[in-house]
C-alpha cells in the first residue's frame, strides 16, 4: 500500500491505500510531510474498498444536517463507526488497538466524505489523551491571537467570524468549522486543521489562543465575562468524544479544566450586524 503522512497540531498520522479515491485529499496537502518516525505515529488509517457488511451492535448514534454517524463495536470488541450521508451508506471505519490502527471500507458513494469523517474521529479520539481537543467552533486570527466562536448548529459561528473579517482590520480566517486546541506547558494555543466544513480554510498554522467567545441569539448586543463552571460548560459542549471510554474521558476532561482555567471565555448575546462583532473584539481582543 501506499503511505502518506500528515501532521496536525504537531500530531503524526499515516494514510495507507492503493485505492483511487479520485483525488479527494486536497485538504491534506498543507499538513503533509515527506516522512515519519513509526515511534511518533499517533495513528494508521487504511482505506480499502467495502466487502460483506460488518456486524456491530449499536451504541449511539449523531444525526445532523443529513448527516450519520453511527457508533457501536463489533462481537470481538472492535469500535465501529458507520458513515452515512442522507441515510446512505458511504463506509465503515473499524478501530483496534486503542484507535492507533483503522481499516475504513469505503462504498462508492461519497468517498470523500467517508475518508474526512474516519480520519476526523480518528483524529479527536487518538489525541484525546494527549491534551488535544478538536472543537465544533470557527476560529479568526487578528494581532496574533487566535479568537474561537462557539454555539450550536445555526447560533451564527461562520457568520460572526465574517463579521470580523468585514468589520475588524487585519483580521483572517484560520478555521470555520473545527480548529485543534492543545495545552501545552507555555501556554494554550489553537491549529488549524484539514477539516473545516463548507468553508474550505485549510491553513497549517497556529496562534495563541487570545479568547472563547459563546455566542447566543438575541435582539441586542452585551457581552460578559465567564468563570469557572460557566467556562467548563461553554467548553465542553463543543468537544466531540466518546465519553463513555474512560481514558477518552479523563483525557478531555483535563484539557477542558485547564482551558476553562487558563483562557478568556466570553458569553455574547448578539444580532448578526457589525457592531455584534465590534462588542465582541473591543471586550476581548488581547492588549
Amino acid at each position: 500500500m501506499t503511505a502518506r503522512s500528515y501532521k496536525v497540531a504537531g500530531h503524526v498520522f499515516t494514510l495507507e491505500t492503493d485505492l483511487d479515491i479520485g483525488g479527494g485529499l486536497e485538504n491534506y496537502a498543507p499538513f503533509a510531510i515527506t516522512a515519519s518516525d513509526p515511534s511518533s505515529t499517533i495513528f494508521t488509517l487504511r482505506i480499502v474498498q467495502a466487502g460483506p457488511q460488518i456486524e456491530y451492535t449499536e451504541e449511539t448514534r449523531q444525526d445532523e444536517e443529513g448527516q450519520q454517524i453511527i457508533c457501536g463495536h463489533t462481537p470481538d470488541g472492535k469500535n465501529v463507526f458507520e458513515f452515512r450521508l442522507a441515510h446512505r451508506l458511504s463506509g465503515t471505519l473499524v478501530c483496534e488497538n486503542g484507535y492507533k490502527s483503522a481499516t475504513v471500507y469505503i462504498t462508492d458513494y461519497a468517498s470523500r466524505y467517508c475518508v474526512n469523517n474516519a480520519l476526523m474521529v480518528l483524529f479527536a479520539l487518538a489525541t484525546a489523551p494527549l491534551g488535544t481537543a478538536l472543537f465544533h467552533s470557527a476560529v479568526v486570527v487578528h494581532g496574533g491571537h487566535g479568537y474561537m466562536f462557539l454555539g450550536k448548529s445555526g447560533t451564527g459561528k461562520s457568520t460572526h467570524a465574517r463579521l470580523w473579517l468585514e468589520n475588524i482590520a487585519d483580521t483572517s480566517l484560520l478555521n470555520d468549522d473545527n480548529p485543534v486546541v492543545r495545552v501545552h506547558p507555555e501556554g494554550i494555543r489553537v491549529y488549524g486543521s484539514p477539516w473545516s466544513g463548507k468553508t474550505p480554510c485549510y491553513k497549517n498554522e497556529s496562534y495563541p489562543l487570545g479568547g472563547i467567545v459563546l455566542l447566543e441569539q438575541a435582539p441586542f448586543n452585551k457581552i460578559r465575562a465567564l468563570r469557572g463552571v460557566e467556562s467548563y460548560a461553554a467548553i465542553l459542549t463543543s468537544i466531540s468524544g466518546k465519553r463513555w471510554d474512560r481514558k477518552i474521558a479523563d483525557g478531555l476532561h483535563n484539557t477542558e479544566n485547564t482551558i476553562a482555567r487558563d483562557a478568556r471565555v466570553w458569553h455574547l448575546q448578539c444580532l448578526p450586524d457589525s457592531d455584534a462583532a465590534r462588542t465582541c473584539h473591543n471586550a476581548i481582543k488581547v492588549s
